[in-house]
């Protein structure tokens, strides 16, 4: 991972911080912050073992460089791809997502968290739609 560049005497761990702190809200008006261009991918009908690939474009309109600390999913058929560095204020990044239809069938749901320095911390995106039997 690079090291962020900023204005004074601010280390990564501050960057990285969480605002809130015993149950208070702190000041988030200088975090990062995700805006993305859609949260949800719907892939429409596709047959048991097709494997999907999306991605989700996304622009820190914070005012600090927009850390990505971890991206998962709620299974092991959808795998997300995220930046390790640092993305600048008013840059755009791309978080790629992989869903395996293998071994799933009917509708599908999947939502993608992903946490970085954000508040709140973490952020959702979601791929959906429905797999059927391939018919021989």
């Amino acid at each position: 991972m690079q090291s962020v560049k900023t204005k004074g005497n601010i280390t990564n761990a501050d960057i990285i911080r969480n605002p809130v702190s015993a149950g208070k809200i702190g000041d988030t008006t200088n975090l990062a912050k995700m805006v993305f261009e859609e949260t949800n991918y719907e892939f429409g009908i596709i047959k048991e073992g097709e494997i999907i690939h999306h991605s989700y474009r996304f622009t820190n309109t914070g005012k600090i460089p927009l850390l990505i600390s971890g991206a998962r999913s709620t299974c092991g058929c959808t795998i997300p791809d995220y930046p390790r560095d640092p993305v600048q204020p008013g840059e755009s990044g791309v978080i790629k997502v992989k869903f395996n239809s293998h071994g799933k069938l009917g509708t599908q749901k999947k939502p993608i968290y992903i946490t970085a320095n954000t508040y709140p911390s973490l952020n959702m995106i979601s791929i959906e739609g429905e797999v059927i039997k391939e018919k021989k």
